[in-house]
Formats: C-alpha cells, structure tokens, sequence
C-alpha cells in the first residue's frame, strides 16, 4: 500500500468512528477542509460513496461500512504491534485512553493517578467523561468504566474500587421549610435533582432497597443534571435533594452542610470495574495500568 493510500484509510477510518469531519480532523492533526479533501479523493479513487453527509451528520454509507469492517481490525493490529514495542524499553510507555462515568474520576482515579504517573513517567493517561454506554471498541478506547452490574458478559471485567452506596442528601436550608422524608415514596413530595440518562434519554428513577426488597422511585423536580457532581452542588445550593455516591458526600455530612435522609433504604451497588474486550491484545502500558489499579480487597 502506497503511503498516500494509507494515509487516506486512516483518515477515513477515523471519520467513519467519529461521525464528524471536525472531530476526526482535530484527532488526526490536520484541517477540516484538508480532511474532506483526502476523503473526497479516496471516494474517486475508488468510484463508490463512502460517506453520506448532512447538515447534522456523517455515517458510512453500505460501502462505508464493508470498508470499515475490512480495514479496521488491520489497523487495530498496527495499533497494538506498536504499543508491543514499549515492552522493549525499561518501562511501559504510550498513551492509556478511557472513558469513565464522572464520578468515577473522583471515586477511583483521583487519589491514586498521581503515584501512577510518577511511577510510570513514559504513560499518557487520557480520561473522557461520559456517563453513557460508549461503544469502546468503535471510540477506540482501551477500556471504560462501570459499576459490575452493567457490564456485558462478553467484557474481561477487572474491579478497581469497593462497593458503591448512595445516599438522599439536603442542605440545612432545604429542611428548614421541607419536612423530612420518612419513606422514599416521601420523595414525591419534594423538589428533587433528577439525573437524566445519556444512553436513553430517560430519567433515572432512585434505587432503594430494605429487608431484602428492591425497588425505584421516579421523582419530580427543578432541575435536571446529566452529571453527579453538579447534582451534589445543587444539594449544597439548597435547590433540592439529589440522589448521589456516599463517599463523594461524606465530608458535606461531617461537616454539617448536608444532611443525609433515607438511610436505612440506602442501596449498595456492586464497585467500578474496567472492562475491555476479551479479543483485544492488552499493550505493556495497558497492562501496568490495569495492575496499578486493581482492587485488593481489605
């Protein structure tokens, strides 16, 4: 393959993925209008669209996506010979890209990145923050991040944290002139932060659990979030009762600037885990950074 060819494989592989010329252009170092073009001269070259695009979109067309499948695992395989070469070194070294719902960042990664990074100064660690169920195999990311229950059965899983239990919490403020819930079906009473799901577009309804029995509560309220940790700043705020992790709060409740209520209802949530695909041949920087942060159960 003459490298001019390659060059414009790669740049459509990466449009394809991204569904976004401006994306792809940004990922790959060069300018929209320059990436249209090469796209545009491989589709002549080779006499079919590959590409259809509108206003709003960019998807492979029938023969977009034959030359996705053919062409993409080729790539992975260049991919992951060159990240074999860091084991050649004294110490692993490229990039570790994950994505990772935003509590998570502060739940797992935080404490413990900084020791990670000064052991390991050849490793890029890039963490995208997205609360959906990303496709990581499409994304090109080495792994993500999900609490143990919403992984497929198809995904190594490796824990890195403890078990997650969430909790209900207000501000002084808000229980100054709302009465206390007693029961979670209380909650329909109050103005609550509702979480809104990125994957479905749906509320999320709060999870409760007592004497054995589970169950969910939709709630009403003011505001909406797509994140925990302006849920939590909402609490604080005394906007409303937001539904968040335990330990991300704990200080606030130490503190006295939020209140916990529903405790004996609390719900305990199996703890996050990386998972990635079982086909997927790890890199030695992968590999140290799944090591690094393996739970050890105490």
């Amino acid at each position: 393959m003459r490298r001019d060819e390659f060059t414009e494989m790669r740049a459509f592989l990466e449009v394809a993925q991204e569904r976004s010329f401006t994306r792809a252009a940004s990922k790959l170092g060069v300018t929209r209008s320059a990436l249209s073009h090469t796209i545009s001269a491989l589709e002549a070259r080779l006499g079919v669209r590959l590409l259809s695009r509108t206003t709003r979109d960019v998807a492979p067309t029938a023969a977009g996506t034959r030359l996705v499948e053919t062409i993409q695992p080729h790539f992975e395989s260049i991919a992951a010979g060159i990240s074999a070469l860091g084991a050649l070194r004294d110490k692993p070294s490229g990039t570790v890209r994950l994505v990772c719902p935003d509590d998570a960042v502060e739940l797992v990664f935080r404490s413990r990145l900084p020791a990670f990074l000064r052991n390991y100064p050849d490793i890029t660690v890039e963490l995208i923050v997205d609360n959906g169920f990303t496709n990581i195999v499409e994304r090109q990311f080495d792994a993500g991040v999900r609490l143990g229950e919403a992984i497929a059965r198809d995904m190594v899983a490796v824990r890195i944290g403890p078990d997650i239990s969430y909790a209900v919490v207000g501000s002084p403020e808000y229980f100054a002139v709302h009465t206390v819930p007693s029961t979670p079906h209380d909650l329909t009473d109050h103005n609550c932060v509702n979480l809104r799901l990125p994957t479905s577009g749906a509320l999320y309804a709060w999870e409760f659990e007592k004497d054995g029995r589970e169950f969910s509560v939709r709630v009403e309220g003011q505001l909406v979030m797509s994140n925990i940790g302006p849920a939590i700043n909402a609490a604080l705020d005394g906007a409303g009762l937001s539904y968040v992790p335990r330990d991300l709060i704990r200080q606030y409740c130490d503190s006295g600037q939020l209140h916990e209520v529903l405790a004996d209802w609390a719900p305990t949530f199996q703890g996050y885990h990386l998972y990635y695909p079982s086909r997927r041949h790890p890199s030695p920087a992968f590999s140290a950074f799944v090591e690094a942060f393996r739970y050890r159960y105490r």
